[in-house]
């Protein structure tokens, strides 16, 4: 490995190939049943709506626009940290 890892949770260092720590892939995405529609628009009425979100959008970086659609990510737990973690991965 390039650089070297640290627990997300305590930060120790963390050793590769000495099975003492674990990867935690998560994914997370928007909403995917999509919007709720009770009455189809018109066209000019989704054009408006189209503009109104394209203008929302203005202040809003590609990456952060990208981020709030979809986001992967990689966790390193040491061998202490995450029994702990996925029993309640919320902190809750």
């Amino acid at each position: 490995m390039d650089s070297a890892l640290f627990c997300a949770r305590c930060a120790v260092e963390l050793v590769p190939g000495g099975s003492s720590f674990y990867a935690v892939r998560i994914e997370a995405f928007a909403d995917p049943t999509g919007p709720v529609v009770e009455k189809v628009p018109s066209s000019k009425q989704l054009r408006r709506e189209i503009r109104k979100i394209i203008k929302q959008l203005d202040d809003v970086s590609a990456q952060e626009g990208m981020n709030q659609v979809h986001r992967r990510l990689t966790l390193h737990l040491c061998g202490k940290c995450y029994p702990e973690w996925i029993e309640n991965p919320t902190g809750g």
